[in-house]
């Protein structure tokens, strides 16, 4: 089992280029499968999210390849309606699939999906979705199949009890080949929702309101190939603006989405760092010891503060003059990072849905153990900060979301190593 290696007390200083977006790339991957014709998409990321889509794809029965940053996707001849329960458990997101292949093949047969530990996962509002847009649906022994009696979904009004991305996703993908129209409301509005829209509005679907709570998609006969660069990733912008806060120092991100990490930045800037943003370049310089965040940190679905950039910047106030507190609402079980962060000195007490950070001197290292993709990379946050060395194991959840995560950290002056 591999660990980072991380010796802390280093100022971070330099310039990075910010990855493309694992929250857009997935659904895209996914949206891809509707398309007869080949797709290209470039700035995908490298991370094993991104290879469990593309060994989804390829059981489909398209043709999907990845060289660098570009993935392509043949769609043109697919043959499969079914995810194994091995390739649905590699990932969380393995559920937006659901929608397309739907959508696509007019079935779906697969198991509860896999990812991070965050919670309860539950599928019924995208069941209940997809069963007002005509599909039917049997569950034995958690293997579940959706199919469309004639073959194609049909338009329906559909209104979500809560934002849910992965729902929103989900009744897009199937949407955009079924007959008539769909209208969602209360829709998500994450900027990754906007991305997947824009790629299947290149491909030849009718999508309007994306952004909004109210959503419209037309359905059309069918799509075809294109080429798209995908959005820059803003969670793993905020992660490395929240490295730089906690270690100190000065560093420039390009290729930022500045619109997309305004809910961060914002709060960001609270801590008594200096960041100034503009022309997709985000710089940030943190000079004296950091402030404690006045106001209750509330995570909400966008454009509220993002649950994803939570243990990140939770991490960065740890050594912060004064109390912080973060109020979780999206996921149950959101704070399971916090045993390792107070392992390594942090003065943090969870109550239900609010966590109280009283900030701290200094952090010292410690061996933790990643519990999950953000947990894991908050626990890196706090060690580049911390006085000496901190081992994180189980980084396969860290390299689900972040690229060369150790060469950039390096390429700012910190140290950390696999091994």
């Amino acid at each position: 089992m591999q660990k980072f290696i991380i010796t802390g007390g280093n100022r971070l200083n330099g310039e990075i280029e910010l990855q493309g977006s694992k929250n857009s790339a997935l659904p895209i991957m996914a949206a891809a499968f509707l398309a007869k014709g080949k797709c290209t998409l470039e700035s995908c990321p490298n991370l094993t999210d991104v290879y469990s889509a593309a060994r989804i794809l390829n059981s489909l029965g398209s043709k999907c390849s990845i060289t660098g940053n570009r993935a392509e996707i043949d769609s043109t001849v697919v043959s499969g309606s079914k995810i194994s329960e091995t390739l649905m458990r590699e990932m969380r997101s393995s559920i937006m699939f659901m929608g397309a292949i739907l959508g696509r093949m007019g079935e779906c047969t697969f198991s509860v999906p896999g990812g991070c530990e965050l919670g309860p996962r539950p599928i019924d509002m995208h069941l209940a979705a997809l069963s007002k847009m005509g599909a039917e649906i049997t569950d034995i022994n958690g293997e579940i199949t959706c199919r469309m009696p004639k073959g194609r979904g049909r338009g329906a009004k559909i209104s979500l009890s809560f934002p849910s991305v992965g729902a929103t996703e989900n009744i897009i993908l199937c949407a955009v080949l079924a007959e008539g129209e769909t209208v969602i409301n209360n829709a998500a509005r994450e900027p990754e929702i906007c991305d997947m829209c824009h790629f299947l509005r290149r491909c030849g679907a009718r999508i309007k309101g994306d952004g909004e709570s109210h959503i419209v998609v037309e359905g059309v006969e069918s799509l075809h190939g294109c080429e798209y660069r995908i959005m820059p990733d803003r969670i793993a912008g905020a992660t490395y603006l929240a490295m730089t806060a906690a270690a100190g120092g000065a560093m420039i991100l390009k290729n930022a989405c500045i619109a997309e990490m305004e809910p961060f930045i914002s709060v960001l800037e609270q801590t008594g760092c200096f960041i100034c943003a503009a022309d997709n370049r985000i710089y940030l310089r943190r000079g004296g010891r950091l402030k404690a965040i006045r106001d209750r940190i509330r995570t909400m679905p966008h454009p509220g503060f993002p649950t994803d950039a939570q243990a990140v910047l939770m991490a960065a106030l740890i050594t912060a003059d004064g109390t912080s507190v973060f109020e979780e609402n999206i996921f149950d079980c959101r704070y399971r990072h916090t045993d390792a962060l107070i392992k390594m000195g942090a003065d943090i007490q969870v109550m239900g849905k609010a966590a109280v950070i009283r900030g701290v001197k200094r952090l010292h290292g410690a061996d933790v153990e990643a519990t999950d993709l953000r947990g894991g990379a908050a626990m890196a946050v706090a060690a580049v900060g911390a006085e000496g060395i901190t081992r994180i194991s189980c980084i396969s959840h860290i390299d689900r979301g972040y690229e060369n995560f150790e060469d950039v950290i390096t390429s700012l002056g910190g140290k950390i190593r696999r091994e």
